[in-house]
């Protein structure tokens, strides 16, 4: 295909006007044939495709929404290592899950994501090459899926991020709520690249490397272009960086653990293991010290087991990631594009030495190290301290085939393309068997034990007693035999596909005033499907913690019709407007979404744009029928401290889709030469919006409803073992805010310096919550609520300079501070309210990144590239502010890992 050289308007006039002079003719005919040659020139002009539109325009043309681009050069100037280094950095991205602890991430280690505006990681809409991407088949614990930026293309094939900040659902459909993020690879690469980066942190052994090549050929009829990158990253546990207080990351289910049905206490009431607690690594957690004959006394309470140091704040990790593209002219008008994509990542992050037990076992009267004589009620876990974390390990096999025709037409043209993508994911981790644990306890453990035996007696020969008390430690030690025999791994297989069928024309329609309007119609189609596939004792809810899931798939089928219309409507005002139907058949039913949006140039120097438009969200195959169980940190009102509890989800068939308005006013002013200033207003109203219920509001709600909140001994009164949620269409959410960016040049005699700073000031984050009714959340951690962090506050600063050979970065990144509504400000645990204390207050944050570059190819004179980079994140060595949670941090928001000083060696032939 010959596409025309991009050039300016005024290039163009200039060129027609040269062919033109050499015709002698009459007035007439001279004024017809510059008429047309002036036509075919502002034809001319529209050469390029912009996230946002489906019609070409020129490259300096001003996108009516608020598009931000990240090239190659800025992804370099802030040491990304991968996507997710980039998204974390932009002041638009709030609640994206890329830190991944168990305690956000309980299943989904070693995957990154995005999210615009805190509206959701599945309510922005990640494209590659402008087409969709297969989503993550593991949810988060929030219940959503979302694309898997980890997964989807090496570093080195990345030209450029291009990001619609506003809703664009009237042009990509429905998961285009809170924008787009399309991922563009580099066109028409020749030569080859190889870098090499190595990272180190300032604390523990977390250190990781990069390696990337590029390779890229072309002929006179296409292009083909590999990219290849392998990373391997070393894990930082808590224990190599505690930021929490050991408080924070204590379950009252330890080892040594307590006991409820002893003789003598009020049922419900635990009693701290009598025959040992703190001097065995526990914390005697005592609510009350009781005379008690045979023992002298006996601890009413909990013995504590301190789960943190063996988890890990980054996991350890290897990720192989591969992308292929070719581009191939049929004729001179048709040509034929394929690109292949495949990512293989593992991840293994550290957990605790087993889960608690929320069955309840019971440890019987016969059992000879039971120091009550009569039967009663295990509350703990089967290993706590001195013994060794067990990991869980995730896996997950991402593929993507992409196949188009794009075709020249006379004054436009048109595009078909089939997308396939699939990702395989599998989760595993080791938890105790329920009807195992318990026959252990009864003297019956053990693999080669049959309790069904007559000749099987209690704690002889191949059957052992698993002892749970103290002694353990001491004179009655347990066997690996007895612990293997009621110890299995939970193996999730999740399997997650898209296929996509697209076709679209644009084409001029007429001329106005500024050029010619183009309009551009297509259809698509759209099948999604998702699985998983649970254990055969997972079916059985055989486990003591995660219990278990039965399995589930289900389909989604979307037909979708769209058009666009780009009216030039003089030389200062462009109208874009978009409409977009899509049927989801079955009770999600059918929506139409428009779009409308300007920009009006007052002059070179001022414009002003804005957009009107409506979404509509479906929900997802998850939401609809699956079901999972997760880990999370709870505040119980009725123990008055927080407990470590199982979030059991089950899916709602009777869920409606949720709609939303977006709309943005927004203006570029440079009022001289090399500064330019944006400034935009954003606003998005949901309703009907789907969330998965807060286990934390329900627990607040109703602390006593035995159908949601499940303990151990009284079921009114004792520690919460579970939470029983699902989703649901709750009432409203509205934010809005300001984001602004600048950027000033200024050439001097000892290099050029650029200035620049980028900030989003959040004004409303308002949302009507089921349980927890209405909350003012901006400048909130939303713990409490279906929220996520949202200081009001995001900034970076950053200094560019550069000369000859030389050049540097300098950025300093600041978060605002924020209330934390899980703890007062006296420190303690948010129970009934705080009352004059008010909430604690969650410390603003200010980090210092630095980078210097040297092109030694120029030093040395030679024909291959070299550059030489060493930088800095987090230079300082600044923590994290402290949040009274799990991990001491707030994983949405802010980075546990501290200085990392990073070298990179980029070699291009």
């Amino acid at each position: 295909m010959k596409l025309n050289t991009r050039k300016t308007a005024v290039a163009a006039f200039v060129g027609a006007a040269l062919l033109c002079s050499p015709i002698i003719a009459s007035a007439q005919e001279t004024q017809e044939t510059e008429a047309e040659s002036e036509k075919e020139a502002k034809r001319d002009v529209e050469l390029i495709l912009v996230t946002g539109s489906f019609v070409r325009r020129s490259e300096n043309f001003e996108s009516p929404s608020p598009l931000a681009v990240v090239d190659s050069v800025a992804i370099d100037s802030i040491g990304a290592k991968n996507i997710a280094d980039i998204t974390q950095t932009l002041t638009i991205n709030s609640g994206a899950e890329n830190n991944p602890d168990a305690f956000t991430q309980n299943a989904t280690a070693g995957t990154s994501n995005i999210n615009l505006r805190g509206l959701g990681v599945a309510s922005t809409l990640v494209m590659l090459n402008s087409r969709r991407q297969v989503v993550n088949s593991q949810q988060t614990n929030e219940g959503l899926n979302f694309v898997d930026t980890s997964s989807l293309v090496p570093m080195i094939a990345i030209d450029r991020v291009e990001i619609i900040k506003d809703g664009a659902s009237a042009l990509y459909g429905s998961d285009a709520v809170a924008g787009v993020v399309n991922f563009i690879t580099k066109r028409n690469y020749e030569g080859a690249k190889i870098t090499a980066d190595y990272q180190d942190g300032a604390h523990g052994d977390n250190s990781e490397y990069v390696l990337q090549g590029l390779w890229g050929t072309s002929s006179d009829r296409g292009n083909v272009m590999a990219a290849v990158s392998y990373t391997s990253r070393d894990p930082l546990f808590l224990s190599d960086r505690r930021l929490s207080r050991p408080q924070d990351d204590s379950s009252n289910l330890g080892n040594p653990g307590s006991y409820f049905g002893v003789p003598g206490i009020p049922p419900g009431v635990p009693v701290i293991d009598p025959t040992g607690c703190a001097e065995f690594g526990g914390n005697a957690n005592i609510a009350a010290t009781v005379p008690y004959p045979g023992f002298g006394s006996l601890d009413l309470g909990t013995c504590q087991f301190d789960f943190g140091p063996g988890y890990s704040y980054v996991p350890e990790e290897s990720r192989l990631n591969i992308f292929v593209k070719s581009d191939f002219e049929l004729t001179d008008t048709i040509t034929w594009a394929t690109e292949f994509g495949m990512a293989r990542n593992r991840a293994e992050r550290g957990g605790a030495p087993s889960f608690p037990n929320l069955r309840g076992p019971i440890v019987p009267a016969t059992h000879p190290d039971n120091p009550f004589g009569t039967a009663v009620q295990f509350l703990g876990r089967a290993e706590g301290n001195g013994f060794e974390a067990d990991p869980a390990n995730t896996e997950s096999e991402t593929f993507r085939f992409n196949t188009s025709l794009t075709g020249e037409l006379e004054s436009g043209f048109w595009e078909i393309s089939y997308t396939n993508a699939k990702n395989e994911f599998l989760f595993s981790v080791e938890d105790v068997l329920n009807t195992e644990f318990n026959l252990a306890l009864a003297g019956f453990g053990g693999a080669n034990c049959d309790p069904s035996s007559p000749a099987s007696v209690p704690g002889q020969g191949s059957c052992e007693y698993f002892n749970p008390f103290a002694t353990s430690f001491t004179t009655s030690p347990n066997s690996q035999y007895v612990i293997d025999s009621f110890s299995a791994d939970q193996v999730i297989d999740s399997e997650s596909k898209l296929q996509v069928f697209e076709g679209f024309a644009s084409f001029d329609v007429f001329e106005m005033g500024g050029g010619f309007a183009g309009l551009a119609v297509g259809m698509q189609y759209r099948e999604e499907e998702l699985s998983q596939d649970y254990d055969q004792l997972s079916n059985q809810d055989s486990f003591s913690f995660v219990i278990g899931n039965p399995d589930f798939s289900g389909t989604l089928d979307v037909w979708a019709a769209f058009a666009e219309m780009a009216l030039p409507v003089n030389d200062q005002l462009d109208v874009q407007l978009a409409l977009r139907y899509e049927n989801y058949g079955g009770s999600i039913g059918d929506t139409i979404d428009p779009k409308v949006a300007f920009n009006y140039r007052f002059s070179d120097d001022l414009s002003l744009r804005g957009s009107i438009s409506t979404s509509f969200r479906a929900p997802s195959i998850f939401m609809r029928n699956g079901g999972a169980t997760s880990l999370q940190q709870l505040t119980d009102s009725v123990v008055q401290g927080n407990a470590f509890a199982a979030v059991r989800t089950v899916g709602n068939e009777d869920l409606t889709p949720e709609e939303s308005t977006a709309y943005n006013f927004g203006l570029t002013f440079e009022p001289f030469k090399d500064l330019s200033i944006e400034v935009d207003y954003w606003n998005f109203e949901f309703e009907d919006l789907i969330i998965q219920e807060s286990a934390q509001a329900l627990l607040n709600q109703n602390p006593t409803d035995t159908s949601r909140i499940i303990r151990a001994g009284d079921p009114l009164t004792g520690p919460v073992l579970q939470v029983n949620n699902t989703f649901v269409n709750a009432s409203s959410l509205e934010t809005d805010g300001l984001d602004f960016v600048a950027s000033y040049k200024v050439e001097t005699e000892i290099g050029t310096f650029v200035p620049n700073i980028s900030a989003t000031y959040v004004l409303g984050y308002d949302l009507n919550d089921p349980q927890a009714g209405q909350v003012d959340g901006v400048g909130r951690r939303n713990f409490t609520n279906i929220g996520v962090s949202s200081p009001e506050l995001r900034a970076n600063l950053g200094l560019t300079w550069r000369k000859d050979a030389y050049s540097a970065n300098l950025f300093v990144r600041y978060i605002s501070s924020y209330d934390d509504d899980q703890n007062c400000a006296d420190g303690s645990i948010i129970s009934q309210g705080c009352g004059s204390a008010g909430l604690k207050e969650i410390d603003s944050h200010v980090t210092f990144d630095a980078q210097f570059n040297v092109d030694l190819s120029a030093l040395i004179d030679t024909q291959t590239s070299y550059l030489l980079t060493v930088g800095g994140i987090n230079l300082t060595d600044e923590n994290p502010p402290q949040v009274f949670t799990n991990s001491g941090f707030d994983s949405k928001v802010h980075d546990p890992r501290g200085r990392q000083i990073y070298a990179r060696l980029a070699v291009e032939f």
